[in-house]
């Protein structure tokens, strides 16, 4: 082996062992302490699992990725709390009850903790007093929730009087015309064809327009005057706000995002994977 290889993996091998004896971590200030408080904070973060995934304890991170925002939040955590006296059980404590903690602790789950919802004027598909309610929170010029739609069809036609479906409106800034998509179907349901321009908008995401949204009503035979009205109305408007500030107080980040009896689904929507948990909320019910 060469020289230059042989530093290399000096180097290498310095970087992943350093972390273990170093008594100075980026951004995780330990002054101000004792000596038996400042190697608390190490002892901990030479110990503690980060929480941004990457494999590594807490004391590994700052050394090896000292841009990671959790390591050095955490790290500074611990150093607060030796300061203010705390020991060790406590300093675990805070960094577990910590949001990235959560997070992290969520993030290998497949359904989260359940929520309320207020399924109140929304529409439905299924039998309203159904075992299970899935709730999407959704926007018609989401790619994802073009796919998904036929998914949740199929489950609802596997259990015709078990399942019940709820949709909520979720539209993102990034897609300029799903605010009017919203709008138009809240107005299609007025007068009683919700899920006809919920069919039609999603079977035409990247076609949504004013012109367009329209004609389509024309084709639903809708009252054109009534629809428009409710297309442009402050109430139609305040409905839509209503739904995404439920959905960001319930922990939707984006689109589609389903809710089976008020937990949220943390992986892909898949019929297999839906019918498995439906499965088991039918024998919890039970």
């Amino acid at each position: 082996m060469r020289a230059p290889a042989l530093i290399t993996v000096a180097l290498l091998l310095a970087a992943q062992t350093g972390w273990r004896t170093a008594t100075e971590l980026d951004s995780v200030d330990l002054s101000a302490m004792t000596p038996a408080q400042k190697q608390l904070v190490l002892r901990v973060l030479r110990a503690y699992d980060c929480t941004c995934g990457c494999g590594m304890k807490l004391a590994q991170c700052r050394v090896e990725d000292p841009k990671c925002a959790q390591s050095r939040s955490l790290g500074a955590l611990a150093a607060t709390a030796a300061r203010a006296g705390k020991n060790e059980a406590e300093i675990r404590r805070l960094l577990d009850e910590s949001p990235f903690a959560k997070q992290a602790a969520n993030r290998n789950r497949t359904l989260l903790d359940p929520v309320p919802l207020n399924l109140a004027g929304a529409p439905s598909r299924g039998p309203e007093k159904a075992r299970v309610t899935l709730v999407e929170f959704s926007d018609f010029q989401c790619p994802i929730c073009v796919q998904v739609t036929p998914k949740l069809k199929a489950v609802l036609a596997l259990y015709p009087n078990d399942v019940r479906l709820v949709f909520k409106h979720f539209p993102l800034e990034s897609h300029g015309a799903a605010r009017l998509a919203a709008a138009a179907s809240i107005a299609a349901q007025q007068q009683g064809k919700f899920w006809e321009m919920h069919d039609k908008l999603y079977a035409n995401s990247r076609a949504i327009t004013r012109a367009a949204v329209l004609n389509w009503a024309r084709e639903l035979s809708l009252d054109l005057t009534r629809f428009t009205a409710a297309l442009d109305s402050p109430l139609t408007r305040a409905r839509i706000d209503r739904d995404i500030a439920e959905g960001v107080r319930a922990g939707v980040e984006g689109t589609p995002s389903v809710f089976i009896n008020g937990k949220q689904l943390q992986v892909n929507v898949e019929v297999d994977v839906l019918r498995r948990l439906i499965a088991q909320e039918l024998q919890t019910a039970r």
